[in-house]
């Protein structure tokens, strides 16, 4: 059986995950993190919680500027398709 076809929905799911985990582990908080990507910390929260959807722009605005490429959260066997 194949796997599920990428989404990007699943992408960006995935990003929230690592965006939690950071202010979790004490790399960035909510508040840094909105400064850096021009949000206001309550819509981060909210996002961050799941209450709000990460518009694709604002997805865009932490992709550059943690430095961090959209491909480093797809599995290997979603880089190979």
């Amino acid at each position: 059986m194949d796997a599920a076809p990428m989404d990007f929905r699943r992408l960006l799911l995935r990003l929230i995950r690592d965006l939690q985990e950071r202010v979790r582990g004490g790399e960035i908080t909510e508040r840094g993190l909105a400064r850096l990507t021009g949000v206001s910390q309550p819509h981060l929260h909210h996002v961050l919680n799941g209450e709000r959807q990460l518009s694709i722009a604002m997805a865009d605005r932490i992709l550059h500027r943690l430095h961090v490429d959209l491909r480093d959260f797809m599995e290997p066997e979603e880089r190979a398709r």
